[in-house]
């Protein structure tokens, strides 16, 4: 089964960048099968790791980041994959 672990978090004004940084420089506890970081509008950042893992297996995720670089607590979700198209 592949398990998807999905982690947004939003900056603090003017640090997009900061935090678009400090995402990408985190290192996991293991190797995910993929992984990709994404940014948006409003200065979010969001990272998508893939796990050959059970839905509910102990996987490693990235941290919260220091609290003057964000303007709220980070946002996760986990889903399985259901169908490969």
């Amino acid at each position: 089964m592949t398990v998807a672990l999905m982690w947004e978090a939003r900056a603090a004004e003017g640090r997009g960048d900061d935090l678009l940084a400090w995402a990408k420089s985190q290192k996991l506890d293991g190797v995910p099968v993929r992984r990709e970081t994404f940014r948006a509008p409003q200065d979010r950042v969001l990272v998508i790791t893939w796990w050959d893992a059970a839905y509910d297996a102990e996987l490693p995720e990235l941290p919260e980041p220091a609290g003057e670089l964000v303007t709220r607590a980070v946002h996760r979700w986990r889903f399985e994959s259901v169908e490969r198209v």
